[in-house]
């Protein structure tokens, strides 16, 4: 008979400015060698001399009943504890964050270039997810996919989180239709349209995917050239799969890197956190496709356009203003 894994208890503790406080487990195993909790959070945590005590004088460390930890509280195994971690500071994307779409299970969002999906590494209040719950009031607001924080385009997050599994089942068995445009140089030497069809493969902590050679394919993506003004070209990209940075590669495998991409064909310095001249000129234009609760048909466009495609000169020279 399969133990069924017991039930994480609801977080005791709000949101704060969109983001959802940090849970940690207490292991099952661990009784003889932390004797209270504070001894465990200090260990596994390692957040430096004094921040932990503090954390636990001011009560911001609560249990499943919203208790606060105390210096003396008991380890307990396989028990769980809340506390809101301090942020570091973010520079403010100074971008709109476009609504295309809302009812009571979905929220379509236009998002800008530089502006994260989701929390992750430096990026935590300035993402779409948290402004995105701060400004509709949406608490409970998830995402059903990501996009790349350097991409634009359209995004589909999931009002009830009861329903949440449901549209990212879309995107895992592949029932939505997405476009991309991308401007990138244009090469009359290049066939098009293609389809490309390769490994990619990314390493944790290494910044660029890759192309493995000869190996099983796992990414495919169709290119076809919309448009063309003097040495660029506008490209129509249709993933039919998902891997990182996947239109990215399969663009500079052509030879046709994408526009103000900082990692190809090549690694550049890092880019100032207010630097948001030349953002990547690739976005996400479309997505299509059946609603698996309302049962409707869905087809969502993206309002923004891409400035290297309609002012280069804009692009190059001056500050993004999406």
């Amino acid at each position: 008979m399969t133990r069924r894994r017991p039930r994480t208890p609801p977080a005791p503790l709000p949101q704060r400015d969109g983001i959802d406080p940090v849970r940690v487990r207490l292991p099952v195993d661990g009784t003889d060698t932390w004797p209270t909790v504070r001894d465990h959070l200090v260990e596994r945590l390692r957040a430096g001399d004094g921040v932990i005590d503090a954390m636990i004088a001011d009560g911001r460390i609560v249990r499943a009943d919203g208790t606060a930890v105390t210096a003396t509280t008991a380890y307990e195994p396989g028990g769980h504890v809340w506390f809101h971690r301090d942020l570091a500071p973010e520079t403010p994307v100074p971008f709109p964050l476009g609504i295309v779409y809302r009812d009571a299970h979905i929220v379509v969002a236009d998002k800008p270039h530089f502006l994260a999906t989701t929390p992750r590494g430096s990026h935590v209040a300035e993402t779409a997810l948290a402004r995105l719950r701060r400004e509709l009031g949406i608490p409970a607001l998830g995402p059903a996919h990501r996009l790349d924080r350097l991409t634009a385009g359209l995004v589909l997050f999931v009002v009830r989180p009861q329903e949440r599994g449901r549209y990212q089942t879309l995107f895992r068995d592949r029932l939505v239709a997405k476009e991309y445009e991308a401007v990138a140089p244009y090469d009359p030497a290049v066939p098009l349209p293609a389809t490309l069809r390769s490994r990619i493969e990314k390493e944790p902590g290494v910044l660029a995917a890759r192309e493995v050679p000869d190996g099983e394919p796992n990414a495919e993506t169709g290119v076809r050239l919309d448009g063309r003004a003097g040495p660029l070209g506008l490209y129509r990209l249709t993933p039919h799969t998902g891997r990182t940075h996947q239109l990215r590669v399969h663009m500079n495998s052509l030879g046709l890197p994408i526009l103000g991409d900082p990692l190809y064909p090549a690694v550049i310095d890092a880019v100032a956190p207010g630097d948001f001249r030349r953002p990547l000129q690739l976005l996400a234009r479309t997505l299509e496709f059946r609603d698996p609760v309302t049962g409707r048909e869905h087809r969502f466009v993206s309002a923004r356009t891409l400035r290297a495609w309609t002012s280069y000169e804009s692009w190059a020279t001056e500050p993004a203003d999406q």
